[in-house]
């Protein structure tokens, strides 16, 4: 005989035995107490959370016989029968496989006749967004005005597809993912109580893999169970699931961050050649690279994370500059969504990798020094900055050197100096090589301060400011409005890394650009000829112009 499968043996039999969802346990618990329990619920969320479990769990509630705040007990002859799946007075449909008209109209006719044994009859209908759109409108009625015995319960994964007409006759509770800190504690009562030892690391790894599902969760322990015996190790948790060790991804990430293109590619195929999925590292580093986001920004309390791992990201998060980081995550993305069609698995991986080595080339680091996020900001201004790592007011960062491939791809987005005033040296020279990137990201913004930028270009810079000459007054003054200016500032500090101040100055074009732009007068260039002006002197004159050719 087949064992019965972890999940199936330690799914909730009452309210109190379920993890997590406490808001809607409280709810449910509120209504059964004062007799308030509504004809239709619509139970939404990811898939492993409870939607199932707690329908059951209240089909035996609104039928226990014992007294209110025992309900479901478990003991009665009802609460019995409903959980042994004896009773005729709870039908559970899946509307994956019974999405027509004609199983909801067979479902209506039913619905009429009085339950045999219990005080209601309940309907569990899972995966309720499969129904077809006639499924639904013939279920509608029913649902509005049900006979008084009968009660529906509807569990999705995906509401956003429920007709509203459905949704505005339920009661709709979202559910939510289970926080890793209370999966592990879960986890881990289970493992004591089967006589399993378990490695704590392997199972928050569990955990995480899981991805707020405590179905899935107990699911791949049931499987390393059978993998392993009833010792499990972080090893053998990582070689099931294809995923590299922490350890390795932050390797990788510090290859990020130092721009060491060979280094991570290497990394990237030890792991490859050591049995790690490519989805899987990908996934992984991706999570990482958000870990460094969120701690830049000052959200580093969302982390579910040790103090001392919480340390190391804090470190690497103040040396990689906020626009390079949010190219990378981009990158992988993108990177992560390719696997799928890739003849090589790594093969979006390493371009990535590649492509935001390429990115942290042309884009100065963040300081070494200071905290990280708001933490370290410039002094108050009417513009805030964002929240970024400042540059050392000592020695402004330089950029980093580049390889003569990287150069050369450098001098690609770098424009030309507009006039001969221009002086670019140090933090300009950042700017100058990024102006294009910078134009482009003020475009995406918006296209009427873009055009504005038209007749700009760096004239100096200091640690914290950045002048602008402008050719034109008309252009200064719009620039300087105060809107304008902070989204100029905004951009300004993401391209450059570090919060910057925007300032115009006047410039007056070369005289060459004038002559270059001026309209011609035939007049005055025939003036101007020195044949014409020889004869005009021996006493020659103008009588008129042919602009024939």
């Amino acid at each position: 005989m087949a064992a019965q499968a972890l999940y199936r043996r330690w799914r909730p039999q009452t309210f109190e035995d379920v993890v997590g969802q406490s808001h809607i346990l409280q709810t449910l618990r509120n209504a059964l107490a004062t007799g308030r329990v509504a004809h239709a619920y619509l139970f939404a969320g990811p898939r492993g959370t409870g939607k199932t479990t707690i329908a059951r769990i209240l089909a035996r509630a609104v039928n226990c016989t014992a007294a209110p705040e025992r309900r479901p007990c478990g003991e009665c002859a009802v609460c019995r029968s409903l959980a042994e799946g004896r009773s005729l007075d709870l039908i559970e449909i899946d509307a994956a496989s019974h999405t027509g008209v004609d199983n909801v109209r067979d479902l209506i006719e039913k619905v009429q006749f009085a339950p045999s044994e219990a005080q209601y009859k309940v309907y569990i209908i899972d995966e309720v967004h499969m129904l077809s759109t006639p499924a639904f409108n013939a279920l509608l009625k029913t649902l509005e005005e049900p006979p008084p015995h009968a009660l529906f319960f509807l569990a999705t994964t995906e509401a956003h597809k429920i007709p509203a007409t459905i949704l505005s006759r339920c009661q709709r509770f979202s559910f939510q993912r289970i926080p890793l800190s209370d999966m592990v504690a879960h986890l881990t009562h289970i493992c004591a109580t089967e006589g399993f030892e378990a490695e704590p690391a392997a199972i928050e790894l569990i955990g995480r893999y899981a991805q707020g599902g405590l179905r899935d969760a107990i699911s791949l322990l049931d499987q390393m169970v059978a993998f392993g015996g009833e010792n499990i190790t972080l090893a053998q948790v990582q070689s099931v699931l294809g995923t590299a060790a922490d350890a390795a991804v932050e390797v990788l990430a510090e290859h990020l961050v130092l721009g060491d293109t060979a280094g991570g590619l290497r990394l990237i195929n030890q792991a490859v050649d050591a049995g790690v999925d490519g989805r899987q590292l990908v996934n992984q580093l991706l999570e990482y690279l958000r870990s460094l986001m969120l701690i830049q920004n000052g959200s580093g309390g969302l982390l579910n994370v040790t103090a001392e791992t919480q340390s190391r990201l804090e470190t690497q998060a103040r040396r990689i500059a906020p626009a390079a980081l949010v190219r990378a995550i981009k990158l992988f993305t993108e990177a992560a969504q390719s696997q799928r069609s890739a003849l090589q698995m790594q093969l979006p991986l390493e371009l990535a990798l590649v492509e935001a080595t390429l990115d942290l080339s042309r884009t100065p680091q963040a300081s070494g020094d200071g905290a990280p996020g708001p933490a370290h900001r410039a002094a108050p201004s009417a513009h805030p900055a964002p929240a970024i790592p400042s540059r050392p007011v000592e020695t402004p960062a330089a950029p980093p050197p580049l390889s003569p491939s990287r150069s050369e791809a450098a001098a690609e987005v770098a424009p030309p100096p507009r006039s001969e005033a221009t002086t670019v040296e140090g933090p300009v020279l950042d700017l100058v090589s990024q102006w294009e990137a910078f134009l482009a990201a003020v475009n995406q913004q918006d296209k009427r301060v873009g055009g504005l930028l038209k007749d700009c270009y760096p004239l100096e810079a200091t640690v914290n400011q950045v002048t602008l000459g402008v050719y034109y007054s008309f252009h200064q003054k719009q620039l300087e409005d105060t809107k304008r200016r902070g989204l100029l500032e905004d951009v300004l500090s993401r391209t450059l890394g570090s919060p910057v101040r925007v300032q115009f100055k006047l410039t007056p074009k070369t005289k060459a650009e004038m002559d270059a732009e001026r309209p011609k007068n035939p007049l005055q260039e025939a003036t101007d000829d020195p044949v014409v002006k020889e004869a005009v002197r021996m006493g020659g004159k103008i009588t008129g112009i042919s602009l024939d050719t």
